[in-house]
């Protein structure tokens, strides 16, 4: 029984190593796997915050952030003042130290 899990245990891990390869090599502009969870940080709190202001235009908004902390949004709102709106938001998050607004009135 140990001898087949131990086989199972190899064969799966053995498949998975391509898959681990290619995830490394998806993203090269990270440096170091500490800037890439800082980022996915910053981006989720964005979009959590943006979530939380009921924002019609929320779902076609589209945030990135870059291993420098600077913020990108684009996509597409039907006011100015929810482009407002979302950029504010993105300059009042922690650890954002610029915000470029690619966001276009619908």
């Amino acid at each position: 029984m140990k001898i087949k899990l131990m086989a199972s245990c190899f064969l799966i891990g053995a498949l998975l190593v391509p898959v681990v390869g290619y995830t490394a090599d998806s993203d090269t502009d990270r440096s170091h796997p500490k800037a890439f969870v800082k980022d996915s940080v910053i981006t989720t709190k964005i979009k959590s915050k943006l979530a939380a202001e009921n924002l019609d235009s929320t779902m076609h908004i589209r945030v990135d952030t870059d291993s420098d902390g600077i913020v990108w949004l684009s996509g597409t709102a039907k006011t100015q003042a929810e482009i407002d709106k979302t950029v504010s938001i993105a300059r009042g998050t922690e650890g954002v130290k610029s915000v470029e607004n690619h966001i276009k009135i619908k």
